[in-house]
């Protein structure tokens, strides 16, 4: 059993690698065949240099036109329009582009009960405006599963505990079902109080 414990992630590491460069030696690896030249992981540094080349093209002028005639068609057609909205927004957020308009912070709120806490991505903010007067909201979004699909909640800045976490770092926790959770978890607020320190056992991801 120990031999099993210690070699199962190695394998899996390995399996899941090898399936992956497969997987991309596939799209240029037939090309070749037809050529006649077999060498094996050809294909998947032609798909790699294949990459980066397309986002050296679509940062220049021309490259970011013909992009943003060929999103103009997907967007117009029926069912693909809505796969490729969801797949551009998680991709928009965990992009290395700090000007991007998805998540903004990793947030932690008090959520469904009082006593247990959720993640989720501060995405925007906005002004309810009551008979009492106008009120800034931060819009959370908590997924519910994975990070397609979520609930949005929207709660007084001051009831928002915003924790040390990177979005990068907030993605991974959410979709490895809280496995990447560090031991600490500290808030970003000037004055901590007691109430902000965290324990693991009371959060819900």
């Amino acid at each position: 059993m120990t031999g099993c414990v210690v070699l199962f992630p190695v394998a899996f590491t390995f399996f899941i690698t090898w399936w992956f460069v497969q997987f991309v030696d596939g799209f240029f690896s037939p090309l070749y065949a037809k050529l006649g030249v077999n060498i094996f992981g050809l294909g998947f540094l032609t798909s790699l240099a294949f990459i980066f080349l397309a986002g050296i093209f679509v940062s220049s002028w021309l490259g970011s036109t013909v992009f943003w005639v060929g999103e103009w068609f997907i967007k117009k057609m029926p069912f693909v329009k809505h796969i490729y909205s969801a797949s551009k927004q998680v991709s928009t957020a965990i992009s290395p582009d700090q000007n991007t308009t998805a998540f903004k912070e990793v947030a932690i709120i008090r959520h469904p009960r009082v006593g247990e806490y959720a993640f989720g991505f501060i995405t925007s903010t906005v002004v309810l405006q009551t008979d009492k007067g106008d009120e800034e909201l931060c819009s959370v979004y908590v997924p519910t599963n994975h990070l397609y699909i979520g609930d949005i909640f929207l709660l007084n800045s001051e009831e928002i505990i915003r924790p040390n976490l990177s979005i990068r770092e907030g993605i991974e926790i959410i979709v490895s079902g809280g496995m990447t959770m560090p031991q600490v978890i500290a808030s970003l607020d000037p004055i901590p109080r007691k109430s902000q320190s965290i324990r693991l056992n009371r959060i819900m991801t």
